[in-house]
């Protein structure tokens, strides 16, 4: 079952990121800001999407866990901070897939690498999966546009 769960969650992303390129009317194509994003001809770039999934060391202390929790979303923001995170995001049900995060790199090697900067994934809190993921290049402007969306930071 989760599996199937699984497998559609990557197919709807999927899908949401061709829906992108076919639009009744073309738009204007923007050669320098395909460049910039990393476009291919279909507007399209590799990622890799990494499924957060709950980890064999579960911190029963609250306050340990809040720590590690601001330790994790801090590494989060970092990684943004740096263009290697492009979308990071919990679940909002209590099930074995807590969350998902889309780094911008091409290769399983780099996510992997990234993954380990992660203080839950060290403590073992959390694990990732990692899957190889083609969507729009526009998830580039995802970070830009949030930073003047909010007006808190989550690790205030």
């Amino acid at each position: 079952m989760k599996k199937l769960i699984l497998l559609a969650v990557i197919i709807a992303f999927g899908m949401n990121c061709f829906a992108q390129n076919n639009q009744t009317t073309k738009p204007v194509y923007d050669a320098a800001l395909a460049k910039k994003l990393g476009a291919d001809q279909y507007g399209m770039k590799k990622y890799v999407m990494a499924f957060l999934k709950k980890g064999p060391n579960r911190l029963q202390d609250s306050a340990a866990r809040m720590q590690l929790q601001m330790a994790h979303l801090k590494n989060i923001t970092r990684l943004a901070e740096e263009g290697k995170l492009v979308v990071a995001g919990p679940f909002m049900d209590d099930q074995e897939i807590r969350g998902i995060f889309i780094f911008n790199v091409e290769t399983l090697e780099e996510a992997k690498k990234l993954t380990e900067t992660d203080p839950a994934v060290k403590a073992g809190s959390l694990v990732m999966e990692l899957h190889p993921f083609y969507c729009s290049a526009a998830l580039m402007e995802v970070n830009s546009i949030h930073n003047k969306l909010q007006s808190k930071s989550i690790t205030d």
